[in-house]
């Protein structure tokens, strides 16, 4: 049990936060090509395989992360009992695991065509290069906006088979709605950051936070609002795009800076908006 526990800790299964947050652009961007192709069970089929891949690739990341990490991890209050800063487990033992469950990810990633596969194999650059960014820019959120929101463009091309405006007018969206809810999340730790010299978007806009996290959260809406008109559906869309638009200003008028447990709040909220933006987008394939 102490084994199960340790693994559950090393991949954070034991906080599905981060596997939602990384399936859910995947599932935006497969439903956007469902309304072109309208072929329902490959769509279905699809949903479950990047689920699973989302929760091999955000285990074997954290794990990837923990590793590079663990001297800093050491030095922080949030992170200092992690499996591998804390001893639990060694580097060697950890990076088995992690190449372990790459492997099974690469055997899901080959059940979708060639375009997709390539792109899936170029994610793999953002994903490893995320952890070291924190070292050299206080625009880190930004590379883990590349690499949590690229499933948008795979979802699309795993059934279009080709690369259109729209994925990338949603994966620019995400790319700012990342940027916003990492901010927040980056808040908890901001201090022990400053302290050993970690480097954030918490950190370089922590004097107007809010403004920023807004800024980033109304061009966020901005260009998810430009698909209706983009595909020419769903009259109705105002009404649908209530609800995450409402869930993004309920999460920045939660979160305080001097509060951690607030800013984990607003953090986890964005799993409903990413459920809100789901059903958005589904709304135009019964329009």
């Amino acid at each position: 049990m102490n084994k199960i526990k340790i693994f559950m800790d090393l991949t954070r299964l034991n906080s599905p936060i981060g596997v939602l947050l990384l399936f859910w652009p995947c599932a935006w961007g497969l439903t956007l090509a469902y309304y072109f192709s309208r072929e329902t069970t490959l769509y279905l089929k699809y949903l479950i395989l990047f689920f699973v891949g989302s929760v091999l690739m955000r285990s074997a990341g954290c794990i990837f992360n923990d590793i590079v990490d663990k001297d800093f991890d050491k030095k922080v209050q949030r992170t200092k009992e992690r499996p591998i800063a804390s001893g639990k487990i060694s580097v060697l033992n950890s990076l088995f695991i992690a190449i372990f469950l790459c492997l099974f990810a690469f055997i899901v990633l080959l059940q979708f065509n060639l375009l997709t596969i390539i792109l899936g194999m170029c994610s793999i650059i953002f994903a490893f290069a995320y952890p070291f960014m924190k070292r050299i820019t206080y625009w880190p959120q930004l590379f883990l906006g590349l690499t949590f929101n690229w499933g948008i463009i795979m979802g699309w091309t795993s059934i279009a088979n080709v690369i259109s405006i729209e994925p990338i007018v949603l994966y620019i969206s995400a790319i700012f709605w990342t940027l916003g809810y990492d901010t927040i999340y980056g808040l908890q730790d901001m201090r022990d950051d400053e302290i050993i010299g970690i480097k954030s978007l918490s950190i370089k806009f922590k004097k107007n936070v809010k403004f920023f996290v807004g800024t980033c959260y109304s061009l966020c809406i901005f260009f998810i609002l430009m698909l209706p008109f983009i595909m020419e559906t769903n009259k109705y869309f105002l009404i649908i795009a209530s609800f995450f638009i409402i869930s993004l200003i309920y999460q920045i008028k939660l979160f305080r800076t001097n509060n951690p447990k607030s800013c984990l709040h607003a953090f986890k909220n964005n799993n409903l908006t990413g459920i809100f933006i789901f059903l958005f987008i589904f709304s135009f394939t019964i329009s």
